[in-house]
């Protein structure tokens, strides 16, 4: 079983890979968001623009908000958190994987256990980074610096990192050692 889960974790890291490589991360991101020109309005423009209810009822609700709260709203999840996430999230999987590769090897409960301990803290910084990224999108479609992952794929590879833990804990509790 310790092999099975040794070639879903590579499936998993590769989806990630590839989730990496085909994201905007690489792309360069404005450090200022450029403002448009204006250009002249047409009929069914004048007609977007028209806010939804559901923004007008935020409007409304959000207009006696004092500047510090509306400065909290705006404000990033966690400062800084896109970067250290970028590195930290494959920086464990990859140290995990190596500890897994071990266990794999010479079937040691402390290597497996280690091994499953890091990705237990890959998945928790992976559901980070969504959560920062939805935020980040929520707060601003417009703005350019929210990292976009495609969906169904960045659901394969959750899915394959679940279904990693929950094989890893059970040959980390059935190995002999």
């Amino acid at each position: 079983m310790a092999i099975v889960v040794l070639v879903l974790w590579f499936f998993t890291a590769g989806a990630g890979f590839y989730l990496l490589v085909t994201s905007n991360l690489g792309r360069a991101r404005p450090a200022v968001p450029e403002p448009a020109a204006p250009q002249p309005a047409t009929v069914t423009q004048a007609a977007a623009a028209q806010p939804s209810r559901r923004e007008m009822r935020r409007a409304t609700r959000d207009r006696w908000d004092p500047p510090s709260l509306t400065a909290a709203k705006n404000a990033p999840m966690i400062p800084g958190a896109g970067s250290v996430l970028e590195f930290a999230h494959p920086a464990c999987a990859l140290i995990g994987l190596g500890f897994w590769l071990g266990f794999t090897l010479v079937h040691n409960r402390a290597l497996g256990w280690i091994a499953f301990g890091l990705i237990a803290v890959t998945a928790c910084l992976g559901l980070t980074w969504v959560a920062v990224n939805l935020r980040a999108a929520r707060r601003g479609a417009a703005d350019q610096s929210a990292q976009r992952f495609a969906g169904r794929l960045m659901i394969v590879h959750g899915s394959a990192a679940a279904l990693t833990i929950a094989l890893a804990a059970l040959s980390a509790l059935v190995a002999r050692g």
